[in-house]
C-alpha cells in the first residue's frame, strides 16, 4: 500500500511546536508522510503571538490544488485559516479536488495566550462553509464556548454542549476537556448518537503550546492509516499525554519569555 499521505492547511508557526510544524513532526511520528499548504505566516513564542501574516486565499488554493494532483492524500487536517476568504478557498478546493477523504477541522479560534487569530466573519464561514463537508471538529472549551455563545464550566455543561454543536453542525464532535478541573484531562466524542470518552492523568506543571494542534494531527494521521474516527482518536489522545509527560526541558527558559 506504500506510506499514508496526510494534507495540513495551517499556519507557520516559528517557534515550531504548533502550526504546521508540530502537524508535520506528528505525521512522521506516525510513519505518515505529510505535506502541508501554508495559510499564514505567524510569529510566536509559546504564550505570545507577536504578528500574522496571512497568504492570499489563492495561493493557499493553489498549494492545495497542485498536491491534490501529485500526491495520494488519504486524510486531511486545517488549523489556522485566519480569514473567511480563505476559508471560502480551502473549502471549494477540498470539494473539487480532494474528494470522500477524512477531513479534521481543528477550528483555532484564539492562542493559548489568548490572542484572537481570526479575522472578522471566519467564524461564519466556518460555519457555513467548511464544517458541513468534515469528518471531525475539534474544539476546545474556549473555541466551542464560541461556537455556542455559552460558557462550559463542568463536564455537564460539557455535555450539553458538545451534544448542541453535534446537533448544530450534524458532524462528529470531539468536545476536548483538558482546561476542566480535575485529576484526569477529559474529551468527549460525540458521533452517532454516542458520547465516547478519552481520558489521561491531567499532567500539572507544564505549559503546553501546540497540544491541540498535535492532538488534530495525530487523529487525521490515524485516519490517513485506515484507522476508524475512535481508534484514531484513542491513538492520538496516548500520543499527546506521552508528549505532554517527556516534554522537553529547556535549559535557558529565559529564552522563551522574551
Amino acid at each position: 500500500m506504500g506510506t499514508p499521505v496526510a494534507l495540513t492547511i495551517a499556519g507557520s508557526d516559528s517557534s515550531a511546536g504548533a502550526g504546521i510544524q508540530a502537524d508535520l513532526k506528528t505525521f512522521t511520528a506516525f510513519g505518515v508522510y505529510g505535506v502541508n499548504a501554508v495559510t499564514c505566516v505567524v510569529a510566536e513564542t509559546p504564550g505570545k503571538v507577536s504578528r500574522i501574516e496571512p497568504l492570499a486565499a489563492e495561493i493557499v488554493r493553489a498549494q492545495i490544488a497542485v498536491l491534490a494532483k501529485s500526491f495520494p492524500i488519504a486524510a486531511i487536517k486545517t488549523g489556522l485559516l485566519c480569514s473567511a476568504a480563505t476559508i471560502t478557498a480551502v473549502a471549494g478546493a477540498i470539494v473539487n479536488l480532494i474528494k470522500d477523504i477524512p477531513l479534521v477541522i481543528d477550528p483555532v479560534i484564539t492562542a493559548t495566550g489568548g490572542d484572537p487569530l481570526l479575522e472578522k466573519g471566519a467564524i461564519a464561514a466556518y460555519e457555513s462553509e467548511l464544517f458541513p463537508i468534515a469528518s471531525l471538529i475539534t474544539p476546545n472549551l474556549d473555541e466551542a464556548s464560541q461556537l455556542l455563545g455559552s460558557a462550559i464550566e463542568d463536564r455537564q455543561s460539557m455535555e450539553r454542549a458538545g451534544k448542541e454543536l453535534q446537533r448544530k453542525f450534524k458532524i462528529a464532535i470531539l468536545l476536548k476537556g483538558g482546561h476542566l478541573p480535575g485529576t484526569d484531562a477529559v474529551d468527549l466524542l460525540f458521533a452517532d448518537k454516542e458520547v465516547t470518552e478519552f481520558a489521561a492523568p491531567f499532567i500539572r506543571g507544564v505549559a503546553t503550546h501546540g497540544t491541540g494542534c498535535t492532538y488534530s494531527a495525530a487523529i487525521t494521521a490515524g485516519l490517513a492509516k485506515g484507522l476508524s474516527l475512535a481508534e484514531a482518536i484513542g491513538d492520538a489522545k496516548k500520543f499527546v499525554s506521552r508528549a505532554i509527560q517527556n516534554h522537553h526541558r529547556w535549559g535557558d527558559v529565559h529564552a522563551l519569555k522574551h
